[in-house]
């Protein structure tokens, strides 16, 4: 009878730690991106034409570059679980989901998604630049993204108002140091059918879709999801192997502000890729922290 006793009490002591454990997992937790701009496995660190400290890169064409600015803008987050539930993350307000990636700010290189539902999650999707919908100089609705797109010193804004840029790199290229100058985002066009209205002409946003290496755990755990973007694909990528020329002709492609939407759209291809048969570009999963 005595071990009767004791085999419930402790029965009921192991149902109450089970329960107390259970009951203590939050609903909800922190996830942050942190993203790890790279030249191959090498991180980028900036510089002026004639730095010796900057990451220098020889592209497949041969071509060495440096940057000294780098800024692009992610937004659309979703988290995909093991079960294949897609989780977006204000996915239409860029105030709350939105962010701009500045490589000389550190402060931006993480970007911490709160109130994360508690499971495991296998994927995660974002955008590269700002999707149609929501690509408007629009102050009002989303006024904190507005000002971290222009009034922060990002220029991360169309002169003419149009949208906003998607990326904005600055730098040198060749060993004469020659201005590299590549600015991506979507455009806008002549109503093919003679409407007054303008109409998207190139959609530059592209949709990043990432296999997790480790399930990122979601509950007593905050993980970290470490993004690498891998810059070395701007010229020498998937897509594209492009050789950088200044100039004012349809072929230039690095003189600021020159180059086509069809040369434009070349390097929007190679860091985003081309929507159809690659939705990784420049990125890649670099590691998962629990």
């Amino acid at each position: 009878m005595k071990n009767l006793k004791k085999y419930l009490l402790l029965s009921f002591i192991s149902l109450g730690i089970i329960s107390c454990s259970e009951d203590s997992i939050p609903v909800a937790n922190e996830v942050t991106l942190e993203f790890n701009n790279t030249f191959g496995n090498n991180t980028i660190v900036l510089g002026d034409a004639t730095s010796s400290e900057a990451t220098v890169n020889t592209s497949v064409a041969g071509q060495t570059h440096h940057f000294s600015e780098l800024k692009y803008i992610i937004s659309n987050i979703r988290l995909i679980n093991s079960e294949g539930v897609e989780f977006p993350y204000n996915v239409n307000n860029l105030d709350n989901g939105a962010t701009i990636v500045d490589q000389s700010n550190p402060a931006t290189l993480q970007y911490v998604l709160s109130n994360i539902p508690t499971t495991e999650y296998t994927q995660i999707k974002f955008g590269l630049g700002v999707k149609t919908a929501l690509n408007t100089l629009d102050q009002v609705s989303f006024p904190n993204f507005y000002a971290q797109a222009e009034e922060n010193d990002t220029e991360m804004m169309w002169e003419w108002g149009t949208g906003y840029r998607f990326t904005k790199i600055e730098g040198f290229y060749d060993t004469d140091n020659k201005k590299l100058s590549i600015h991506t985002g979507s455009t806008l066009d002549e109503d093919p059918n003679g409407g007054d209205d303008l109409v998207i002409g190139v959609d530059a946003y592209r949709d990043i879709t990432l296999d997790l290496t480790t399930n990122a755990k979601v509950g007593s755990n905050a993980p970290k999801i470490v993004i690498k973007a891998d810059f070395d694909k701007l010229l020498s990528g998937d897509n594209e192997i492009i050789t950088l020329s200044s100039g004012t002709g349809m072929s230039n492609n690095a003189t600021p502000n020159i180059h086509t939407a069809v040369q434009m759209t070349k390097f929007v291809n190679n860091i985003g890729g081309n929507s159809s048969t690659n939705t990784k570009g420049m990125f890649s999963i670099e590691r998962v922290e629990n």
